[in-house]
């Protein structure tokens, strides 16, 4: 019996190192395959400079490469376009530069294309390198204007939360979430909410992060022989602390964080094992007024966040004017490089 155990344990071994090598392989091929796309696009820039060629010579060009290689994919005359856009985007930036090479190359076109300035880019190169993002998780937090959210959010996690962990919680609160996949009327309840997010709770665990992991709707407190209901009770892998969601159909009240508060104290005191960390609330609100906010916040020593939740794909107009100046938001991307 030991002696199958040893075997397996040596089975399992083999197995992990096997993986591990095939991802850093994969790594070296993605990494030579986007330094040839890089040189090639250089060249149709060069040539194009130098000759005054127009773009009839990247479609000849795409032309030869495929009969030359037939059974290479990549060599289309909308992909060495693509190469000449990825080479003049980044070449002179010293800080994108080396992220792209660390990602798809089907991932960097998207960002390329898709990202309207190189502060917007730089924040998804870093989330999907860190966090490897697939295509379509990458294509939703574009479409749901991710980044802008980021950058919105309302919380007090500077002064409550460990500076180890300080960031990564900020990554894990929107400021607004897209309920676009639930079909309500105009009118329900806050319990015709929860219940309908906990029916599509794959998609409500997509918007949030693919981080959080769902416990329990409801999910039932003891404190003193009273009983309270957290409405929604989920963890988060990478933080290891339970979070607890209060969902409002109207405007936030500064009383929601009193409440809140409370919850969190009573987890923490009877819910949190030994190892993890202290839990944090997400307030999710109809509406809110920032100012509001930010008081309520500020009496506050949990970790709580303020957020809002729509049923459409944009960025409100009166929230754009909000987004922070380049020099702010650039200070902000810097911390995403220490996420744990």
């Amino acid at each position: 019996m030991q002696d199958l155990m040893i075997y397996e344990d040596f089975v399992k071994e083999i197995k992990a190192l096997i993986y591990k090598r095939q991802y850093e392989a994969m790594k070296a091929v993605n990494k030579e395959l986007l330094g040839l796309y890089w040189e090639i696009g250089e060249e149709i820039n060069s040539q194009q400079k130098e000759k005054g060629w127009g773009k009839s010579v990247v479609e000849i060009l795409a032309k030869e490469l495929q009969l030359e290689f037939p059974g290479v994919k990549g060599f289309s005359a909308a992909n060495l376009w693509r190469m000449r856009n990825f080479y003049l985007n980044y070449h002179e930036n010293a800080k994108l530069a080396p992220l792209v090479r660390e990602i798809s190359w089907t991932k960097n076109v998207i960002i390329m294309e898709r990202c309207k300035d190189d502060l917007e880019r730089e924040f998804y190169l870093k989330i999907v390198r860190k966090f490897g993002w697939t295509k379509d998780v990458l294509i939703n937090n574009l479409e749901n204007k991710a980044y802008e959210k980021y950058l919105l959010n309302q919380t007090n996690f500077d002064e409550t939360v460990p500076e180890k962990y300080r960031n990564q919680a900020k990554l894990s609160v929107k400021d607004e979430y897209n309920f676009d996949f639930l079909e309500m009327g105009l009118e329900y309840s806050e319990a015709e909410l929860e219940n309908a997010l906990t029916k599509n709770i794959k998609a409500f665990l997509h918007e949030l992060g693919d981080d959080f992991a769902f416990m329990a709707n409801q999910y039932h407190l003891v404190v003193d022989g009273e009983d309270f209901y957290i409405d929604l009770l989920l963890y988060h892998r990478r933080l290891r602390c339970l979070v607890a969601i209060e969902l409002k159909i109207g405007k936030f009240e500064p009383e929601y964080a009193g409440k809140m508060q409370f919850y969190l104290a009573a987890l923490d005191d009877t819910k949190k094992l030994a190892d993890e960390n202290p839990s944090i609330g997400i307030i999710v609100c109809k509406s809110k007024s920032r100012t509001i906010v930010e008081y309520a916040l500020k009496t506050t020593d949990m970790p709580i966040g303020v957020s809002t939740y729509g049923m459409y794909n944009s960025l409100p107009e009166n929230l754009k004017n909000l987004l922070p100046e380049p020099e702010e938001i650039a200070s902000r991307l810097e911390v995403l490089e220490e996420l744990p």
